[in-house]
Formats: C-alpha cells, structure tokens, sequence
C-alpha cells in the first residue's frame, strides 16, 4: 500500500509558503504568541491555586452582598465578570484542545506509519465523513471481536448461540 500523503496545512498562518510575502508571514507571529498564551492560560486555569483564587472571589463578592445590600449592581458584577471570563477562557482552551489533538494524531500517524502491519490508509482518517469513519469503526470492531474468539479458544467463525 502507498502511504497516504500529507493533508494540506489548514492554517495558512501556521506554515506560510516559502515565497509569501513578509506581510503573510506577521499574522504567524501573531498566531504563535496567541498560541503561546492560550497554553500558559490553560495551564494556569487547570491549577489548584487558580481554583483557589476562584473560590476566594466568589466567598468575596458573597460577603460584600450585605454591604452593598446585595444591589443590582452587586449581582451584575458577578454576571459580568463570569460572563466574560467564560468567553475568553473558551478560546484559550479550545485552542489547546486543538494542538494537542493535531499532536496525537501525527503520533498516531507516525505509529501507523511504522508498523508495517498497520494500514497506511488509517492515517489522516480524520478528514474523512462521517459515515466512512462509521464504517472503518465497524470494520475494525469486526476485527477485534475475531481475535477476542481466537485468544477464548473459541472458534471465531462458529456460533456461539447453541
């Protein structure tokens, strides 16, 4: 089998071609301090001493309540602050998310590819439909079931309903 070639880079800022212009080359710049932050800020988010600042804000806002004699206002900091925090938290971790999906699968993609039983074809099955994921899933389920019959002693092609 011919090993799969290589997607196309779906983010032309990531690896701008050769010949772009400088101008095309900035927004990667860009592009890797976002990156840069957004992992520090995942980072920082996942620790117990963030969750810690957190709480603290919270029981904070909480006690002020009698103090502020629990306003509108008072709420619409909390909401506020949340709110926003929330949305921009979205992106940071998202993108993380994203880096450290595209990480695995050339992990994966290098393991496929040095096994020399593994299917070549399995490498960038991410960019594939639905419906033909479905069915490798099904395909490779049918495989699995086959070695578990063979590893029980169990004769994989015969019934078991008796």
């Amino acid at each position: 089998m011919k090993p799969t070639p290589p997607a196309p880079s779906v983010d032309p800022f990531v690896d701008p071609p050769a010949d772009a212009p400088r101008e095309t080359c900035e927004p990667a710049a860009a592009h890797e301090l976002f990156r840069r932050l957004a992992h520090t800020t995942a980072y920082l988010i996942g620790t117990p001493v963030a969750f810690m600042i957190a709480v603290l804000a919270i029981v904070l806002w909480a006690v002020t309540g009698p103090l502020f004699h629990f306003s509108d206002t008072w709420q619409l900091i909390i909401n506020t602050g949340t709110t926003v925090v929330t949305f921009l938290v979205v992106f940071m971790i998202q993108n993380t998310q994203n880096r450290d999906s595209k990480a695995m699968h050339l992990k994966l993609d290098e393991l496929i590819r040095a096994v020399k039983t593994a299917r070549n074809a399995m490498v960038n099955i991410e960019d594939l439909p639905d419906a033909e994921i479905a069915r490798l899933q099904r395909e490779m389920r049918a495989v699995c079931s086959k070695r578990e019959g063979r590893r029980d002693g169990r004769d994989p092609h015969r019934s078991t309903h008796s």
